[in-house]
């Protein structure tokens, strides 16, 4: 089995174990033996259901696991994605025609070697950008420093990547990875705030280039911003996959 630990706001914490399904309650009891040891509450964040009913079953342990709507992630039709048919998607099919036309010299790129120092250069220029806006956001630092450290290891991370160029510029990028035998999963898709439509060019750009053979699409959640909901709404979901936070039953009625 491989057990993941990590702390929020000093408090520790377990993800989901990954093994054979057969050991997972074993080490679901792993795991509350370990936060105990640590003189911590019992704390497992983003699990899924399956996992946190064994959770739920810890003999004494008087757990619950509440979905968490900011963490649920968003599942699309690819089809539906890259051809944008229909009412549903009149909106953004007219936002993609319009950046064709305001930019009719973009042109989709895979993401390799030689245009990652592109990436990164702009990727600050675009943070610097935000940071000036809310400087108080905890995420855009450390949202920003996940992303670099893997465009410098993009390669060993087998990831598979595409960008829009405009010329020599990059003005947006994004990679994924296959989450299952059908599934695509976007990790990151970021575009430079002063291009209109780049976002809906470089999300439907990918998928044709790259995943048009996969089913669904996993673009994972939008931690309860509001504009990113919106934005991730906007594509009509097929489904909203739940992502559970298990703690005692006791702490969930103290903060009630």
């Amino acid at each position: 089995m491989l057990f993941l630990i990590t702390k929020w706001q000093d408090q520790p914490m377990v993800l989901q174990p990954f093994g054979p399904e057969e050991k997972l309650a074993a080490a679901a009891e792993k795991q509350a033996a370990w936060l105990k040891a640590q003189g911590a509450p019992f704390l497992a964040y983003n699990v899924e259901k399956t996992m946190a009913e064994i959770y739920e079953a810890l003999p004494g342990a008087d757990l619950e696991a509440r979905a968490i709507r900011d963490e649920a992630d968003y599942l699309y039709r690819t089809e539906d994605l890259i051809r944008l048919a229909g009412r549903r998607y009149h909106t953004k099919k007219n936002h993609l025609n319009s950046f064709r036309r305001n930019f009719p010299e973009a042109r989709y790129v895979p993401l390799t070697p030689d245009i990652v120092p592109e990436c990164k250069l702009n990727l600050n220029a675009w943070y610097k950008s935000l940071l000036s806006e809310t400087p108080d956001d905890p995420y855009l630092p450390t949202e920003r420093a996940a992303i670099i450290e893997i465009l410098n290891h993009f390669q060993d991370f087998g990831l598979k990547g595409g960008a829009i160029s405009l010329g020599r510029r990059i003005v947006a990028f994004t990679f994924g990875e296959m989450l299952n035998r059908d599934t695509v999963v976007i990790h990151v898709e970021k575009s430079a705030p002063d291009i209109g439509g780049a976002y809906a060019a470089i999300n439907q750009a990918f998928l044709e280039h790259e995943w048009a053979d996969t089913v669904y699409v996993n673009r994972q959640e939008d931690m309860g911003l509001e504009g990113l909901r919106k934005a991730k709404e906007s594509y009509r979901p097929i489904r909203m996959i739940e992502k559970f936070t298990v703690r005692p039953r006791a702490a969930w009625e103290d903060e009630a």
